[in-house]
């Protein structure tokens, strides 16, 4: 069964900027992407990236605003999730996620994800 570890986050004040990694211990196939997703007491898991193996194609959340990016390190199962002018509400544990969504449209959708990690958690001060 194909697992993902992550690692990075931390806490950083506002405006600093972190790197996530996450990495699957095997190699993908067809229609296959890894994700980010985050969670604050209280609330559900909201998408915040996702790269998809195929294109390849990138997705983000309304809220990125061009703050984050998300990339595939070449020829690896390890995607970087680089946070810049994090801001307090962003402050949330990160999972990492991986599978196999139906189409490009669904990319979004936590449900369309199998393997989960742990999480981690970013901390962003004021």
């Amino acid at each position: 069964q194909l697992q993902v570890v992550e690692s990075g986050g931390g806490m950083v004040q506002a405006g600093g900027s972190l790197r996530l990694s996450c990495t699957a211990s095997a190699s993908p196939f067809g229609e296959y992407a890894m994700a980010w997703f985050r969670q604050v007491p209280g609330q559900g898991r909201e998408f915040v990236a996702a790269f998809r193996w195929r294109g390849p194609m990138t997705f983000y959340g309304t809220f990125v605003r061009g703050r984050f990016t998300i990339s595939r390190r070449d020829a690896t199962t390890t995607v970087d999730l680089q946070m810049n002018r994090l801001k307090p509400e962003d402050t949330a544990v990160y999972y990492c996620a991986a599978g196999y969504p139906a189409g490009s449209s669904r990319n979004t959708i936590e449900s369309e994800y199998i393997y989960w990690g742990q999480g981690t958690q970013v901390t962003v001060s004021s």
